[in-house]
């Protein structure tokens, strides 16, 4: 059975990702990329469906054991495991080196203090543990091989084959340094170089040093946002400059409930707000290349927007279900693909103008074609704006007029305007005026209700959406207007967990809810850094320190956040780790330390 989500840590080589739990098992990974097929997805199913162990060697009764502790090397992505055992300490470096060739992953065992018997247990499942794949030798390395893939094993100890595993049992002394690495090659490729475990290791750590530095961020909150600046790198796919909202598919919002998604996409939505972040921290070339990547996926049509695209700016992502898979502790179905791709969200249109007007404000090289493309968008908007859509939480009930997605147009109109007003591209500016008037007082005129004082979800509805927490982060209204402070006093009052936390919506238990799926949800965590901002910024510091600062209490003991929190089982839910979840981290580090509000 698979750990807790929050048991897992994260390696990756900004091209895919694998997930390593406390007891030194990859239950993840995909190769070569993070949409590709998994060759271990233990972490959706059993054992039978492919992992990585690697730990004390211990009794099929007890069961492995969890590392005593556990950490990564600094500001960096290289794991460092330790278990303490009677026989002595050992130690466990798992990292991916950022790729220059085949990708690796690559663990080494270092003895510490006694003399520790090891073992290695490695079943590899290619296909999301469908396919067993032929393992061979050739030349002395150990070969997995199904129809295009193969996967390399270079192990610095004897291996052998069982029950259609390969193990390595062995005994690490004092100063003793033994390596494993797997490295992905297509089938019909010569094989990949040998490996070079101690050399890749020393690149791995001078990457992530230099990476690093470039951080501008030097608050009380920096520990924080460094991890989660160093996990919003991770999830960027270097050769394209594309973001996933996160590395794996269907760990479930509820534990056992059907709502369970492929998150390995790019949402323009999550990649827009990561770039805010990453130019806001001194990161200038990932937003660069996410302005890139953002080109050449929306192409020259602009009127067919998606709201996600593949990592590379594919369009096509059929949505399928993996039956043999039982899903992370029996919540299924397990989901490939995404059928919320071809949905109308008009909230996206703000999200990437947003975006661009940052990279603009901050000095990001001017691109033609990028303001080209928001005039584009703009043109769209004028059009489209009045039109009921499946809003930012991607509904799968029928099309509202949600408050939420009229502000983003909002914004989008207004960022625009600021464009053409700074003298950097032509447009109708008093036409485009009159529209962002317009969509304001429809918005004022049909989403508020005046008796509760508050915004609500959508037009004429009585539902409540913590996603109009942005509307005062938008600039739509100022923090201090007294629709802003009622919307944000309502959500607290309708919308928080037992324990303070913010609700994305009211859901209806067994009942189809106003999202059109049954089933309840967690706490969703971006709404949650979404209130702690809001307080700041209608001067309710302290309150909103407190709430931050509580929020940073639920990251695992690495300092990673997966989608949500389940109050009632106090653990995290969805799938790990998620960028909506750390992005806003590093939004509300900013806003605390810029108002002096922390302690200590």
């Amino acid at each position: 059975m698979a750990g807790r989500i929050e048991d897992y840590a994260l390696i990756g080589d900004m091209q895919t990702a694998a997930l390593v739990c406390r007891d030194g098992t990859v239950d993840w990974l995909c190769l070569p990329r993070f949409d590709s097929h998994a060759i271990f997805a233990g972490l959706l199913g059993t054992e039978e469906h492919g992992f990585w162990r690697l730990g004390p060697a211990h009794s099929a009764e007890a069961g492995p054991p969890a590392a005593s502790r556990r950490r990564y090397r600094g500001d960096s992505l290289i794991l460092e495991s330790e278990w303490d055992t009677p026989r002595g300490t050992v130690r466990v470096t798992d990292f991916m080196p950022p790729r220059d060739g085949a990708p690796q992953l690559i663990r080494i065992v270092e003895g510490v203090s006694g003399r520790v018997p090891m073992r290695s247990a490695l079943r590899m499942r290619f296909s999301y543990g469908r396919v067993v794949p032929w393992v061979h030798k050739v030349d002395g390395r150990t070969v997995a091989v199904a129809g295009p893939d193969s996967v390399w094993l270079d192990a610095e100890t004897e291996t052998y084959g069982k029950n259609l595993t390969t193990y390595s049992d062995f005994t690490v002394a004092p100063g003793e340094r033994i390596a494993f690495t797997i490295s992905w090659q297509p089938s019909h490729h010569q094989p990949p170089a040998l490996p070079d475990p101690e050399g890749s290791l020393e690149t791995t750590a001078d990457f992530w040093r230099e990476w690093v530095e470039h951080c501008t961020y030097h608050g009380p909150y920096r520990e924080a946002v460094v991890r989660s600046l160093i996990t919003l790198k991770a999830l960027t796919y270097a050769p394209t400059g594309g973001i996933v909202a996160a590395p794996t598919t269907s760990l479930p919002e509820e534990i056992g409930g059907v709502r369970n998604w492929d998150y390995r996409y790019t949402w323009l939505r999550d990649a827009a707000i990561t770039l805010s972040s990453l130019l806001r921290t001194g990161y200038r070339e990932e937003a660069r290349a996410w302005r890139e990547w953002l080109l050449r996926a929306v192409a020259g049509d602009p009127e067919n927007l998606q709201i996600m695209y593949g990592i590379a700016g594919e369009r096509e992502l059929g949505e399928a279900e993996l039956d043999w898979l039982p899903g992370y502790e029996g919540s299924s179905p397990v989901r490939i693909g995404n059928g919320a791709a071809h949905q109308l969200q008009l909230d996206v249109y703000g999200e990437v103008t947003e975006a661009l007007h940052l990279a603009h404000m901050t000095g990001l090289a001017r691109n033609d074609y990028a303001s080209l493309l928001q005039l584009k968008l703009i043109r769209y908007l004028e059009k489209h704006w009045d039109q009921p859509d499946e809003g930012i939480w991607e509904v799968r009930g029928p099309r509202r007029h949600f408050v939420h997605s009229k502000v983003m147009a909002w914004v989008a109109v207004d960022r625009t305007i600021k464009l053409i007003e700074s003298g950097d591209a032509d447009g109708p500016l008093e036409r485009w005026r009159e529209l962002r008037d317009e969509i304001h007082r429809d918005v004022c005129e049909k989403g508020y209700d005046k008796e509760r004082n508050t915004f609500t979800q959508s037009y004429g509805s009585k539902e409540l959406d913590a996603s109009l927490l942005l509307i005062p982060q938008m600039g739509f209204l100022p923090p201090d207007d007294k629709r802003v402070i009622g919307t944000i006093e309502a959500i607290q009052r309708e919308l928080s967990t037992q324990d303070g936390f913010i609700l994305r919506y009211p859901t209806a238990g067994e009942e189809a809810g106003v999202d059109g799926l049954e089933g309840d949800e967690g706490a969703f965590l971006a709404c949650s850094f979404w209130l702690a901002d809001d307080l700041a910024m209608i001067g309710r510091v302290d309150e909103a320190r407190r709430l931050f600062e509580k929020l940073l209490l639920l990251r695992n003991d690495l300092g990673l956040l997966a989608e949500e929190w389940d109050a009632k089982h106090q653990r995290q839910v969805g799938n790990f780790p998620q960028a909506f979840s750390h992005v806003p981290l590093i939004d509300t580090a900013l806003r605390l330390t810029a108002s002096g509000a922390y302690g200590g």
